[in-house]
């Protein structure tokens, strides 16, 4: 069977569970076989952790007090001044100046950890800190499995004889390491994206003090997560700029018309009961506005704040999103597939393979070797389809803006609707 149709029936198994602990089986392949047990919540007992080694988690150790969305049923967005969330945005753009930023202007500041050692993980929460006094979470990325080195070899070796490459190599990211961080010195928020953590994970994290959120692109994913007793759940559209943060990346798949920010919150809405914050294509107040109207309870904003002074945006980036440049889907600088401006390597490798990070981490010569060069043809410029409207602005200024927008766009839909009929 193959990774997409696996999945597909996968996905409509998930739609109609009904049988405790039913096993099934996703791939089978030259790669691996992938099984899961999917559990739904208050159904089911357990969940296993997807396609990543070591599904079997440590003894969870007596932690302190179970956040307040476990306690209450209530959430930080339920209290948060302005319903707007800053993207964590992994390999350069987050900083703890932006994160803090945009908590002081009343919105919801985020660190990615991606890519970082818990340690600088750790470094960046604490600069945090003294920035700012208000709630923030910290993003992690939930690791896959290895790619067998033949799926990407040959394109590699293609890539090889043009650019500079280093390893290929797999890692789960310091995964084990940042759990035992954030569970030792908690946060009020823990996102995770390219997968759902397993249900004592998040068990773990709650009695920590931690509310979960996980990113997911779909109605099967989002009713895995719920399942898993995620608090929040970020529904990212096909629009956004970066990852697709959904559980699983397919080339089979690829043919199968990825879900807008929109129809993604309506269809949460309608089917699983837990708060959605709308991620993608959002950079106006009025997109804030339509995603309320359509049921989220916040937003989550990437690339609005790529050309804030606070964020760690490279020039050659920064210069990019000022260009009206459409964006494409690539998996050609990471092995996964991920939005960014269109430009010359990305029109060259439309056929690269899916091998994440392994394709990440062999590209990071070559786009290195890029910025140096100014040449932003052969550099990731991650951007949602919303960049044209970006602003150079102080986020903090950029998130009373947004507010007021949302507001005012909120009050010209009211006065259309309070029409008499």
């Amino acid at each position: 069977m193959s990774h997409g149709a696996a999945t597909n029936s996968f996905l409509a198994s998930i739609n109609s569970a009904a049988t405790p602990g039913r096993n099934l089986t996703l791939g089978n392949d030259s790669a691996s076989v992938v099984t899961e047990t999917v559990l739904r919540r208050d159904l089911f007992a357990t969940f296993r952790e997807r396609c990543w080694p070591g599904a079997n988690s440590p003894p969870i150790p007596p932690v302190t007090q179970p956040s307040r969305a476990v306690q209450t049923g209530r959430v930080i967005l339920d209290e948060l001044p302005t319903p707007i969330v800053l993207a964590p945005m992994a390999g350069g753009p987050s900083t703890p100046e932006l994160a803090g930023a945009v908590c002081t202007a009343g919105g919801l500041g985020f660190l990615a950890a991606g890519y970082l050692t818990a340690a600088d993980t750790a470094a960046r929460i604490a600069a945090l800190r003294e920035l700012t006094g208000a709630a923030f979470g910290v993003n992690l990325f939930v690791p896959g499995a290895p790619t067998p080195a033949e799926h990407f070899a040959g394109y590699l070796d293609r890539l090889g004889r043009h650019y500079p490459l280093g390893a290929a190599r797999f890692d789960a990211d310091g995964w084990d390491e940042k759990l035992e961080l954030l569970t030792t010195d908690p946060v009020p928020v823990v996102s995770c994206t390219f997968g759902c953590p397993s249900q004592e994970r998040i068990e773990r994290l709650h009695r920590a003090g931690s509310e979960v959120w996980v990113t997911v692109t779909s109605v099967a994913e989002a009713r895995i997560a719920v399942a898993a007793g995620a608090d929040v759940l970020v529904a990212q559209g096909a629009e956004a700029g970066g990852h697709r943060g959904g559980f699983t990346d397919h080339p089979d798949d690829d043919g199968i018309d990825p879900l807008g920010t929109l129809v993604l919150i309506q269809l949460l809405r309608a089917t699983v009961d837990a708060p959605v914050v709308a991620a993608g294509g959002i950079a106006t107040g009025a997109g804030i506005a339509a995603a309320l109207a359509a049921g989220a309870a916040a937003t989550q904003l990437g690339t609005a704040f790529l050309r804030c002074p606070e964020t760690g945006t490279s020039a050659l980036h920064r210069d990019a999103l000022e260009i009206d440049t459409p964006t494409m889907l690539t998996r050609a600088f990471s092995g996964r597939r991920a939005r960014g401006l269109r430009n010359q390597f990305i029109l060259d490798n439309t056929d690269a393979p899916a091998a994440y990070p392994e394709i990440h981490y062999a590209t990071g010569p070559l786009r290195a070797q890029a910025r140096a060069d100014d040449n932003a043809d052969a550099v990731n410029l991650w951007a949602g389809q919303a960049h044209p409207l970006t602003e150079e602005i102080p986020a903090a200024d950029l998130v009373r803006k947004l507010h007021e927008d949302a507001k005012t766009a909120s009050e010209s839909a009211l006065s259309r609707l309070n029409r008499p009929c």
